[in-house]
C-alpha cells in the first residue's frame, strides 16, 4: 500500500480544543498537550506559522505518553490516560468451534492475550464491547437486524442455541461469554480494575447518541482508540466509522482484527483505516513500545 510522504513542515490538524500536530520526522502528536507556534498578523489574529520547518519534536513524557510505530513511516503519540482498546465481539457465538468455522478469528486470540497486559501496565483502559441483549431490546431491533440473524428465517436473536449455549447473544449466556482464555483474562482485568465490558445492541457500538460506550468514552475523557475483534467489516467497522465521526483518534491493530466475509472484505477496512480513518498497527510494534517505553 502506497502511503503520502513526510511532510517537509510541522502542521497541525483540528482547533483549539482537540488537534494533532504532525512534525516532518514522522511523528503525529495525538497528546493535544503542545500547539505549534503561532504568529501575529496585522489585524491582530493569529495563525500557525506554516512556514517555520524546524519546528523542535516536543519530547516524549513517558509517564503520561507512548509513542507507537504504525503503518506508513509514521509513529503516534498518545496520551496515555485518554486512550483505550476497544476489542469487539470476541464472544463464543462468533469463535467457538461448536457454532461456527473462523480460523482467522481464533488467531486473533494469542496476540490479544499479549497486547492487552501491556496497554494495562501503561494505564490504557480496556474495554470489551459485546453483543449482550435483554428482553425488552428484544422488542425494539429493527427488522434488518432480526432478520440478519435469522437462518432460513429461523432463531435470531433471544432464540435457544443447541448444547449450553443459551439463548442467542442475551445477556449471562454461554455463547455471550468471551471465547476461551479471553473470559478469563477480562476476568482478571475487572478484578484489577482495568478492563469494563459494555453491552451493545447494534453492530456498532456508537451507533446513537447516548450508547453505553459513548457514554463511558465521554465520561472518562477518552480521545484514542485502538481497535480489535471480529468481524472487522461489520461490527468492528461499525463502531470505527462511528467513532471517527465522533471525532476520536482511531487505531486499527491488523493482527487482532478478522473477518469470515470473503477476500477483499479485510482488505478494505486496512485501507480505509490507514489512509482515511486513522491509523493500522499491529500488536507486536504497540507491545515493544510499551516494553521499551517503560
Amino acid at each position: 500500500m502506497l502511503h503520502p510522504p513526510k511532510l517537509a513542515v510541522a502542521t497541525e490538524y483540528g482547533n483549539a480544543a482537540s488537534f494533532w500536530v504532525e512534525y516532518p520526522a514522522g511523528l503525529i502528536d495525538l497528546s493535544r498537550t503542545a500547539h505549534l507556534p503561532k504568529v501575529a498578523l496585522q489585524d491582530g489574529e493569529t495563525e500557525q506559522a506554516q512556514s517555520v520547518q524546524d519546528v523542535p519534536v516536543p519530547p516524549l513524557q513517558p509517564a503520561t505518553q507512548l509513542d507507537i510505530p504504525v503503518d506508513g513511516d509514521r509513529v503516534i503519540r498518545i496520551a496515555k490516560k485518554h486512550s483505550a482498546i476497544v476489542i469487539v465481539d470476541m464472544q463464543n457465538y462468533f469463535l467457538h468451534p461448536d457454532i461456527r468455522d473462523h480460523p482467522t478469528g481464533l488467531a486473533c486470540v494469542i496476540p490479544l492475550m499479549n497486547l492487552v497486559p501491556a496497554l494495562r501496565a501503561h494505564g490504557v483502559k480496556i474495554l470489551w464491547v459485546n453483543w449482550g441483549l435483554t428482553e425488552h431490546e428484544l422488542t425494539t431491533i429493527p427488522p434488518s437486524l432480526t432478520r440478519g440473524f435469522k437462518k432460513g428465517g429461523r432463531g435470531g436473536f433471544g432464540s435457544v442455541l443447541p448444547g449450553d449455549f443459551g439463548r442467542l447473544l442475551m445477556r449471562g449466556e454461554y455463547n455471550s461469554e468471551l471465547y476461551g482464555p479471553l473470559q478469563a483474562l477480562y476476568e482478571e482485568g475487572r478484578r484489577e480494575g482495568t478492563d469494563v465490558w459494555i453491552h451493545k445492541n447494534r453492530m456498532s457500538g456508537l451507533w446513537g447518541p447516548q450508547t453505553a460506550l459513548g457514554l463511558y468514552l465521554q465520561e472518562q475523557g477518552i480521545t484514542t482508540l485502538f481497535f480489535a475483534g471480529v468481524n472487522a467489516d461489520q461490527c468492528v467497522l461499525g463502531t470505527l466509522v462511528d467513532a471517527y465521526s465522533k471525532g476520536y483518534d482511531c487505531i486499527v491493530v491488523e493482527d487482532c482484527v478478522a473477518t469470515t466475509s470473503p477476500p477483499g472484505g479485510l482488505e478494505n477496512v486496512l485501507y480505509n483505516a490507514s489512509r482515511s480513518y486513522g491509523f493500522v498497527t499491529d500488536s507486536s510494534r504497540i507491545t515493544d513500545a510499551a516494553t521499551c517505553q517503560k
